[in-house]
């Protein structure tokens, strides 16, 4: 069985909810980040970064959120979470996941930690500026339903999650087209299992307290 090395309210959930959404049986096994479980030597044989989230699949350990969800897609085409190789729709499929887990992420993170680029220097960062990253996201999504093609992937979990958290913290901006492509997601059966694996972690602890 595969196990899910998972902490709540972290980029864990993105695996989780594209786990959740395979339909396939797997444990989680929590990674407390609060207590510092990441960091722990047992972990660290698993990541030695010290991160969730982190995927074993029999001899396969995989770690990296994103890539996570690109093994799962493909481990499992029953599912039919990616295009098929060799479908056009493969290119626009990678895009949207690594521009979500490179420039988006990035450009959230620096603007969580007040960071901003001099214009000189945007050239050389890889995002160039949170404008204009905040700007191709809402293109991405505009008025459509899923980003690639006419159905759901697992694009749409990553860029989704990443638009979920930023709106519910307030690191990216309640812009109608976020609202609206983040809403369609939320509402979907995985998408709320997962929600309520996370909420239901926290309110125990919480209630422990």
């Amino acid at each position: 069985m595969m196990q899910l090395y998972w902490s709540p309210r972290s980029r864990s959930f993105t695996a989780l909810w594209l786990m959740e959404e395979t339909g396939k049986p797997y444990e989680r096994v929590l990674t407390d980040i609060s207590t510092g479980a990441q960091k722990r030597p047992e972990y660290l044989a698993i990541n030695p970064m010290g991160k969730v989230p982190a995927l074993r699949h029999g001899k396969t350990v995989v770690t990296e959120w994103a890539g996570i969800c690109l093994y799962l897609a493909d481990a499992f085409p029953e599912a039919q979470l990616a295009p098929p190789v060799g479908d056009p729709l493969r290119g626009p499929y990678y895009r949207w996941i690594l521009f979500a887990a490179g420039p988006v992420e990035a450009a959230v993170s620096d603007k969580m930690l007040g960071v901003v680029v001099p214009p000189e220097q945007q050239p050389a960062i890889g995002y160039g500026n949170f404008d204009r990253t905040m700007s191709v996201l809402e293109r991405a999504v505009g008025d459509r339903e899923y980003l690639v093609g006419d159905r759901f992937t697992t694009a749409d979990v990553v860029v989704g999650s990443h638009i979920g958290f930023g709106l519910q913290f307030g690191h990216i901006d309640k812009r109608p087209a976020f609202e609206r492509y983040w809403q369609c997601l939320a509402a979907r059966p995985a998408a709320k299992r997962a929600r309520e694996i996370d909420d239901g972690l926290i309110a125990q602890a919480q209630a422990a307290e």
